[in-house]
C-alpha cells in the first residue's frame, strides 16, 4: 500500500494529548468562518470544546490516539488538532476509525496539516489499527490534498443527512 507522498519537505510540527486549557484554545483558533466552512460553518460554544477535549483524553487513555493538539514548535502556539478517533456519527463508515485535521487559517497551505497527520497515523500503527479513513466534504480542496499526500484513496461517496452535502470517504491502510 502506498505511504504518505509529501509534494514538498514537511515543517516540524508536535503534537500533546489535549488538556482542559487546549478547550479555551481551540475555541479560540476556530473562531472563523473560514475554518469552520466545512464543520457546521460557525465555531462552537466553549462547552462543546471542553467536552470534545475531555472525550479526546479518553480516547488517547483507552484506544492510545486521539485527536492531538497540534502547537507550533516555533512558539507553542496551538494551531488546532490533527489524529485520530472513532467515527463519530451514525451515518458514514461506523465503527471505524478516522484520521482528521483541523487547523487555524494562519496555518493553512504550509504542509502542518499532513505533516501532523504522518506523525498521528504513527500512534494508530502502533495501536494496532490496520486501516484509517477521512471523511471529507466533497468541496473541501484543501482536505482531498491531504488525503492524496497521505496516499489515501478515494473509496466512497455519501450523502451527509445532517446537511444534505456530498462526503467523500477516503481510506487508507496503516
Amino acid at each position: 500500500m502506498p505511504g504518505p507522498r509529501p509534494d514538498r519537505p514537511l515543517p516540524a510540527v508536535e503534537l500533546r494529548v489535549p488538556t482542559d486549557e487546549d478547550a479555551l484554545h481551540w475555541h479560540r483558533v476556530f473562531n472563523d468562518p473560514e475554518v469552520m466552512e466545512f464543520h457546521g460553518g460557525a465555531p462552537a460554544e466553549l462547552s462543546v470544546y471542553e467536552e470534545f477535549t475531555a472525550r479526546q483524553r479518553r480516547h488517547h487513555a483507552e484506544l492510545g490516539f486521539c485527536l492531538y493538539t497540534l502547537l507550533d514548535p516555533a512558539d507553542g502556539a496551538v494551531m488546532g488538532f490533527t489524529g485520530a478517533q472513532p467515527w463519530p456519527r451514525d451515518w458514514g463508515p461506523a465503527g471505524e476509525i478516522e484520521i482528521g485535521w483541523r487547523l487555524g487559517r494562519a496555518y493553512w497551505g504550509k504542509g502542518y496539516a499532513t505533516a501532523a497527520a504522518i506523525a498521528a497515523l504513527e500512534a494508530v500503527r502502533a495501536a494496532g489499527v490496520p486501516d484509517v479513513v477521512a471523511m471529507v466534504d466533497a468541496r473541501n480542496a484543501r482536505s482531498i490534498a491531504v488525503t492524496r499526500r497521505l496516499g489515501m484513496h478515494h473509496a466512497e461517496t455519501l450523502l451527509n443527512p445532517v446537511n444534505g452535502r456530498t462526503a467523500h470517504c477516503y481510506r487508507l491502510e496503516v
